[in-house]
């Protein structure tokens, strides 16, 4: 799929695994970009491919803190 294709609330919560619910919340959130087309929400897909990769990096920021804390604290993890 071209990174430049839009797609649907529904076809995008169902590429990052979310119900249209959430994903309509994340986009008034401004967590992810959309565009309007009559009264319809349109993403792109790079821009899924965007918000994806920042929770990626979060998750990766959280692990690397609480491994941290871990070894801080002495609790048998290495």
């Amino acid at each position: 799929v071209p990174s430049s294709a839009e797609v649907t609330t529904q076809q995008a919560a169902e590429m990052i695994n979310v119900s249209r619910p959430h994903l309509v919340k994340l986009l008034k959130q401004g967590k992810i970009p959309f565009k309007k087309v009559g009264s319809h929400r349109r993403i792109l897909v790079e821009d899924i491919s965007a918000y994806l990769q920042s929770l990626k990096e979060e998750r990766e920021l959280q692990l690397d803190f609480l491994s941290t804390q871990a070894q801080k604290l002495n609790m048998g993890y290495e």
